[in-house]
């Protein structure tokens, strides 16, 4: 993109700092915890659990984008999509403002969920989010972290957490598969950049799974993190309770179901394995189709199973 059609912190300088590609990932797991708790659904709390988690999505790129910017990161040879501060898109006095805005408004949502359920013990959950959002791109992304932090905050703390709200304190193994899938489908968004950026890591120290295994880890990674993705979001449709208690058409197709996911995974997969460079930044776009895809498909399945 040509720098000069980005006037400096304008409203487009921060559309593009928000990176809104990347908010499926934050909604498709939101969307999956509240499906679940569809039997005691509240759309007040609902609507504020998806809310906390796409500012602190937002948050969480407006920190990246700064402290990669101060540390050197986003050096010219930068292979992936740029980003706003290395571009001079935002300054970085406004986009320090900006995460303490973020970051601000985060926690007043979150205090807002506990002040409506009085369950307290989620003032721990949403500390945990706001340190992970910054010691994720200043600490643990260089010591191979990385991928451990996606499954957890962009799976099980997500899709548990939502459900543990609007049921009013409740956990199942379904949640806890269901969170497990969606964190290792929105891993590979993760797997993407890494294996394309992997000599550029090499040199800034950043020891990600894939500078530690190489390409081909990387590539087989990405394959079998959206095939386990599909078996556990089946598992999860097999085992959720059904309004009947027998066997319903959800549980029956469950396999069919996400099978729009899965073909569009493996062909995804096809083309990685062709692609290198800027290249696979096409591979990221799809990949993060590919993330709400499975976030829609099994949300709409767990719901379709509870009405039957």
């Amino acid at each position: 993109m040509n720098n000069d059609l980005v006037s400096t912190n304008s409203l487009r300088a921060w559309l593009l700092a928000s990176r809104p590609k990347t908010l499926t990932g934050a909604i498709a797991p939101v969307l999956v915890g509240g499906a679940l708790a569809a039997a005691s659904f509240s759309w007040v709390l609902f609507s504020l659990c998806l809310l906390f988690a796409v500012v602190m999505q937002i948050d969480a790129n407006f920190v990246n984008d700064y402290f990669d910017f101060a540390h050197g990161t986003d050096r010219q040879d930068r292979l992936g999509p740029e980003r706003a501060c290395a571009q001079g898109w935002v300054t970085v006095g406004a986009m320090k403002c900006a995460i303490a805005i973020t970051t601000v408004i985060a926690c007043i949502v979150g205090l807002s969920i506990v002040a409506i359920t009085h369950q307290w013990e989620l003032l721990a959950v949403g500390v945990a989010c706001v340190i992970g959002c910054f010691i994720y791109t200043t600490h643990l992304s260089y010591m191979g972290w990385g991928d451990v932090m996606v499954v957890l905050f962009f799976g099980f703390v997500p899709v548990v957490f939502t459900y543990y709200v609007i049921t009013g304190g409740d956990f199942n193994l379904s949640t806890f598969l269901a969170g497990l899938g969606m964190g290792l489908a929105t891993d590979n968004l993760l797997m993407v950049n890494n294996y394309r950026d992997v000599e550029q890591d090499r040199i800034s120290g950043k020891r990600t799974l894939i500078v530690r295994f190489g390409n081909t880890f990387g590539l087989r990674a990405y394959l079998w993190l959206g095939i386990v993705a599909f078996i556990l979001a089946v598992a999860t449709l097999l085992i959720i309770p059904s309004a009947n208690h027998h066997l319903t058409l959800g549980e029956m197709s469950a396999g069919l179901v996400l099978l729009p996911y899965l073909l569009f995974h493996l062909s995804t997969y096809s083309s990685m394995r062709h692609m290198q460079g800027r290249a696979l930044n096409q591979v990221l776009g799809r990949t993060a189709i590919c993330i709400f895809l499975y976030g829609i498909l099994l949300a709409s399945a767990i719901i379709v199973n509870y009405a039957l």
